[in-house]
C-alpha cells in the first residue's frame, strides 16, 4: 500500500469502525454501559477514566480479534494462496451481502459472539476497574449488522491488502471514538448526551442504509468486472 492507495484503504477501515459504533446495536449497549459506569463512579475523573477504558477495551477487542485472523490466514500457505488468488472475485458478492445485511433484506440472521449474563455482570459491578473489560467483552457480542462489517468488509480488506495490524487497528480505534464522545457527554451532561444520542439515533435512519446500498453497488460492479467482463 503505497500514497494514496493506502489513505483510501485506512479511510475506509476507519469508517467501517464507526459505522460498527453507530450501528443500533452496538451503540445502545455502549450507552447502556457508559451511562451504568458513570452512575457507580464517585467522580467525574473516574467517570471519564472509566468511559476512556470501555472505549479503549472496545478498540483492543476489534484490533486483537481482527489482526489475529488476519495473520492466521495470511501465515497458512494454502488458504493464503487461494484468497490472495480468488479474494478479488469473492469481494464483490460479498460487498453485496454486507450490504443486504445492512438494509436489513435479510432478517432473521443470529446474533453471536459473548453477550450479556453472570460473568458481564460482574465485570460491570467492578466499576472502573472493570470498564476495560467491559468493552472488551461486549464488543465481542455481534449483531448481524456489527458482525457484517467486521467479518464481511473489514477482514477481506485486512487480507487483501496483507495488513495483519494496520488496518484491524484503524477499525477499532474508529469503533472507539464514537463511544468515547458519547462517555464524555454522559459524564459531562446527561442531558446533552440524550439529545445527540436522539440525533444519532436520526442519523442512522438513514447512514446505514445509504451505506448498504453503496456497499450492493460496489459489490454488482466488482461481480460484473470479475465475472462478465
Amino acid at each position: 500500500m503505497q500514497g494514496d492507495s493506502l489513505l483510501l484503504v485506512v479511510g475506509v477501515a476507519f469508517w467501517l469502525g464507526v459505522l460498527t459504533s453507530v450501528s443500533p446495536c452496538p451503540m445502545a449497549t455502549n450507552v447502556a454501559a457508559i451511562g451504568y459506569l458513570a452512575r457507580n463512579s464517585h467522580s467525574r475523573a473516574l467517570q471519564l477514566l472509566a468511559g476512556l477504558l470501555y472505549a479503549l477495551g472496545r478498540a483492543l477487542a476489534y484490533t486483537l480479534v481482527g489482526a489475529l485472523i488476519a495473520w492466521g490466514i495470511l501465515s497458512a500457505p494454502t488458504l493464503s494462496t487461494f484468497l490472495q488468488k480468488h479474494l478479488g472475485q469473492l469481494i464483490g458478492p460479498l460487498l453485496v451481502l454486507v450490504g443486504m445485511i445492512l438494509l436489513g433484506l435479510l432478517p432473521g440472521l443470529p446474533s453471536f459472539g459473548v453477550s450479556g449474563g453472570r460473568l458481564t455482570k460482574r465485570v460491570a459491578d467492578m466499576g472502573v476497574a472493570g470498564s476495560g473489560l467491559l468493552g472488551f467483552l461486549f464488543a465481542m457480542a455481534f449483531c448481524p449488522a456489527s458482525g457484517a462489517l467486521f467479518f464481511g468488509s473489514l477482514l477481506p480488506l485486512a487480507i487483501q491488502q496483507k495488513s495483519t495490524w494496520l488496518l484491524p487497528a484503524v477499525y477499532g480505534v474508529g469503533s472507539a471514538l464514537p463511544v468515547l464522545f458519547f462517555g464524555i457527554l454522559l459524564t459531562v451532561a446527561r442531558e446533552s448526551a440524550a439529545r445527540a444520542f436522539g440525533r444519532l439515533q436520526q442519523l442512522d435512519r438513514w447512514l446505514l442504509p445509504a451505506t448498504g446500498w453503496l456497499l450492493v453497488a460496489a459489490g454488482l460492479y466488482l461481480i460484473i468486472r470479475q465475472w462478465v467482463l
